[in-house]
């Protein structure tokens, strides 16, 4: 039906105040979907501020038999309505709050509704971003208030007052289409324009985000960082310090910009810590470093195991016992209350500061010497105790062993001192006594007899040829000085903390650290009681600890400058011999492997764990999100880079002729 103003008594286009009870839903609205909750909400507070900018477009509402009924169907601006409704609902406003319209009747009701929404073109972000700073800078109005008065979050807000604040070169390069929107919020990192416009001359083509972040951060140190874990953000920014915050994506605390700031805090604590340590247990000294520092040229002590008091060993009773009271109590709850946990972890650290009573160090060993207080990976302090410097070390015998302990300082790690003995340094001085009435030639004669004799000997008793070998190794690797106690075995050590950042905190190198520490505590005094020690062990413990020390020699890192292809084939034949397995001791994730290879090799990695169709999903993906999906798809694989590989017996089978790769080795040595 065709309607024509006069049919109601009502000038087209006359602008009219209709209660908002009377407004109805328009069934001729070209918008069939739903308005979003976050678009009436935004609405909302918009009309809460400004009121209604533009008037709703409506016509009347008839019957079936074209009469009027009163109501009225909103054509242009239901999204309105619907935020007044919402406005009602909030008791802002009354249910018939005079709402502004304007009448149109002369018009075809769903081509208006479609031309409003077609033919209205979007403000450009660039403008939104810049109209939002001058609301700050002009007007004032702080960001809790502007987000109230556009129904937006604060964040929301806080991000485009930060888009607007970067370089208006920049900002007019996304205009032109130059920058893509993600680029520029990874430009909005910083608000230094000199900056923002130095990095973007010096980009690659088409550069990521992550790229441009990286750049404008490589000064800076994340909150991740295990300097800036260990200080905290709030000491570091109550000494003054700034943190550089990104608002477009997950910064996990953002950056820290006074670096000189941060080092010298995690230094002065780090010193505190050293003092403290010192203070409390009675070292002779302790240092504080950043790193561990391995060429310390220094030999170790290590604690022994000692009785605990009668005090000590009734408390530990009572800790213990109340703790299996409360396990038996609440081992079928699902969760503890809050009370409980909290005494079980007070029970766990009273039973561990108990427990580790049992041992000690020898209080000559802590009166002259230290430790280190170094900082963990992970933001937390770690303590090296027990190392003696060489000018500390108790005087030898007045014969002298200038060898032994040029020796043991280049060790740099041990055990217990070599002292030696009233009744050795007696035997020897007769030995030295029969050289001396002999020629040099007879003695290196008659040396050279007796070791052939040692030899001989010596092949043909295996187990006595275990007890020397673990002799010689043991005695060097536990002991200053004792190069004299040994049969010519020479261990070499490789420390691998030098070659892989963090190793010594993970399972495997804690396990090992444990290891050597529990045979370290073992170790007699004085190494001449180092034989008897040995030959007193059972088979296996003998075995066992024969393993540890040759283990300790092992050397299969490859470096660049490394030339040692016999070496690295042997190393592989180890592998083989012992079935090593990589995948107990190590995983691909972002940090460890996948974040350092290039999206070529994340590819290969999910293609040889996964299959090709992953590859092939992720192959579009940016390099960071890549890495971090690929790290997901492969947790479960045991998936390996091929140099951590091992080799089965059956592939050997079926290698080809020379594929063994160390015939040449055994050609060179022959």
């Amino acid at each position: 039906m065709i309607m024509s103003a006069k049919t109601f008594g009502i000038p087209d286009g006359t602008e009219v105040r209709i209660p908002l009870g009377k407004l109805k839903k328009s069934p001729k609205n070209a918008r069939k979907t739903p308005h979003s909750e976050a678009a009436i909400e935004a609405l909302a507070a918009s009309i809460a501020a400004k009121g209604i900018l533009q008037n709703l477009v409506v016509e009347p509402e008839v019957d079936g038999e074209g009469a009027a009924t009163g109501f009225f169907c909103v054509t242009i601006g239901e999204g309105r309505r619907l935020a007044q409704l919402l406005r009602v609902k909030r008791k802002e406003i009354k249910k018939n709050e005079p709402i502004r319209c304007v009448i149109d009747i002369a018009n075809d009701p769903h081509e208006i509704s479609l031309d409003e929404n077609v033919t209205r073109e979007k403000m450009h972000p660039a403008d939104e971003f810049e109209a939002f700073r001058k609301l700050a800078d002009e007007r004032g109005l702080g960001v809790e208030e502007i987000a109230t008065r556009f129904g937006v979050t604060a964040h929301v807000v806080r991000q485009r007052l930060r888009l607007g604040a970067v370089s208006p070169k920049l900002v007019q390069l996304y205009r032109d289409g130059e920058l893509t929107l993600e680029q520029l919020m990874a430009f909005a990192i910083t608000d230094d324009h000199g900056r923002q416009e130095a990095v973007y001359e010096r980009l690659p083509f088409d550069p990521d985000a992550a790229t441009i972040r990286r750049l404008l951060t490589q000064s800076h140190v994340a909150a991740t960082d295990r300097r800036a874990r260990f200080v905290g953000l709030e000491a570091y920014t109550e000494a003054g310090g700034t943190v550089l915050r990104d608002l477009f994506t997950e910064d996990c605390g953002g950056y820290l910009e006074d670096v000189s700031l941060l080092d010298l805090l995690v230094t002065a604590r780090l010193g505190r810590e050293a003092d403290n340590l010192r203070a409390a247990e009675g070292w002779r000294w302790t240092e504080a470093h950043l790193d561990f520092p391995h060429a310390h040229g220094m030999r170790r002590v290590y604690p022994h195991p000692v009785e605990l008091s009668a005090e000590d060993q009734a408390s530990l009773q009572a800790v213990q016992t109340e703790l299996d009271r409360l396990t038996e109590q609440h081992q079928t709850a699902e969760e503890l209350p809050d009370d409980v946990d909290a005494r079980f972890g007070e029970l766990e650290t009273e039973i561990e500061r108990l427990e580790a009573k049992r041992q000690a160090y020898d209080p000559a060993d802590v009166a002259r010497g230290g430790a280190f207080v170094v900082l963990n990976h992970d933001g937390t302090v770690r303590v090296e105790r027990g190392f003696i410097r060489p000018e500390d070390e108790k005087p030898h015998a007045e014969t002298g062993h200038e060898g032994d302990a040029q020796a043991a300082k280049e060790e740099g790690e041990g055990g217990v001192e070599a002292a030696h003995d009233g009744e050795e340094e007696e035997s020897a001085s007769d030995e030295e006594d029969e050289d001396q009435r002999l020629s040099d030639t007879l003695v290196r004669d008659l040396t050279a007899h007796r070791t052939l004799g040692l030899r001989l000997n010596l092949s043909e008793q295996p187990d006595v040829a275990i007890v020397a070998v673990t002799h010689a190794l043991a005695a060097q690797i536990f002991y200053f000085g004792a190069n004299a106690h040994v049969a010519g075995i020479q261990p070499v050590k490789t420390d691998l903390a030098v070659h892989a950042v963090g190793i010594e905190d993970t399972a495997a190198g804690k396990a090992w650290s444990d290891r050597h520490a529990n045979w370290a505590r073992q170790m007699p005094k004085d190494p001449s009681g180092l034989w008897e020690f040995l030959t007193g062990l059972d088979h296996d413990s003998r075995m066992s600890l024969f393993a540890h020390c040759a283990a300790l020699t092992v050397n299969a890192v490859k470096l660049p400058f490394d030339r040692r292809p016999c070496a690295l084939a042997a190393a592989r034949h180890l592998a083989e011999a012992v079935a090593l397995d990589m995948t107990g001791y190590w995983r691909p994730t972002v940090r460890s492997y996948l974040g350092r290879v290039t999206k070529a090799g994340i590819l290969e990695a999910v293609r040889e764990g996964v299959n090709e169709e992953a590859a092939g999903r992720l192959s579009g993906v940016k390099k960071a999100e890549m890495a971090a999906a690929a790290e997901q798809l492969l947790a479960s694989t045991g998936w390996l880079p091929s140099l951590l590989r091992t080799a089965r017996a059956e592939d050997r089978a079926h290698a080809p002729d020379g594929a063994e790769g160390n015939d040449s080795c055994l050609e060179a040595a022959q």
